[in-house]
């Protein structure tokens, strides 16, 4: 990868008002290029309607749009005039009626759509076999891009060390974490830094702001963090952008402000042989309050 700048605009959206959320999306976009100078620019999952929607699947559909279409043409248009990179969360339909996905767009600084993602772990709540409006995606993908290769996941994902494990293998230099996560800051910290370690990859993760239509509300505290698991830029519970500069070679040394050198590589230090039972069912032993079951693809 290069050395590039990054930002997270880390705001909450317009309730129940799609195009004023893209034209606020907007201003931020070229305000992260104009006063950070990012190349990278990072928004929350589902910024263009919050994620609880507070409507059905099918009723949902009607409001979004496919990839692309009418909720990434106008950031496509502006990322190419401004020449950045940009990670677009949106919901959008699926192949048929009712069927709609949680996506993250990539979106290169010619306006192209690289690569799109669908949500593969969707909260409980949110997947239509708990009764949501969320249908899983079914693939882990990294994108090649000019600034480097960049993978993504959606807020919960970031809970299973998979996913993050499979982006790295793949070549992941950098993991965009768009989210609106309902749990803790502690939760939060923790996850983004452990998958940063885990892999040795920048995790960029962007928690919305605000509520939503169910009545959720959204703590932010977007982060950055190095793959030696150091925070590089940390929000506040507030609109605002966060920047950081990515080194293109960032684990020479084991801790920050320190030489002492780095000497393991946590990918090639795996012991695959031992690996295999884990793609299997499982459950936890201890009980939630109540479990949501859904059919996995």
């Amino acid at each position: 990868m290069k050395k590039f700048i990054t930002a997270g605009v880390q705001i909450a959206p317009v309730l129940n008002d799609i195009q004023a959320t893209v034209e606020k999306c907007l201003v931020y976009l070229e305000t992260a290029v104009r006063e950070y100078h990012a190349e990278l620019i990072v928004f929350p999952e589902t910024i263009t309607t919050g994620f609880d929607p507070g409507v059905s699947a099918k009723e949902l559909y009607e409001k979004v749009d496919k990839i692309p279409g009418k909720l990434t043409s106008p950031i496509q248009k502006t990322a190419k005039g401004l020449k950045v990179h940009v990670v677009w969360p949106t919901y959008s339909r699926g192949e048929v009626s009712g069927k709609v996905y949680n996506s993250a767009v990539l979106i290169s600084d010619e306006g192209e759509i690289v690569g799109e993602y669908h949500k593969t772990h969707p909260f409980p709540s949110e997947r239509t076999g708990g009764g949501g409006w969320t249908t899983p995606g079914n693939e882990i993908r990294c994108f090649n891009t000019s600034l480097g290769k960049i993978g993504i996941m959606i807020c919960y994902d970031g809970d299973f060390p998979e996913v993050a494990r499979v982006l790295a293998i793949q070549g992941a230099e950098v993991i965009a974490r768009p989210s609106a996560l309902l749990r803790s800051f502690d939760i939060w910290k923790l996850t983004n830094r452990a998958r940063a370690y885990d892999n040795h990859v920048y995790v960029v993760g962007v928690n919305i702001v605000g509520s939503d239509a169910g009545g959720n509300y959204y703590f932010g505290h977007s982060m950055i963090v190095s793959p030696i698991a150091h925070r590089l830029a940390q929000a506040r519970g507030t609109e605002e952008i966060i920047y950081a500069e990515l080194d293109p070679d960032p684990i020479k040394y084991v801790s920050w402000g320190t030489k002492s050198p780095m000497i393991f590589d946590h990918l090639q230090d795996r012991n695959v042989a031992l690996y295999k039972d884990i793609l299997k069912e499982a459950e936890s032993p201890f009980e939630p309050t109540r479990r949501i079951p859904y059919k996995k693809n």
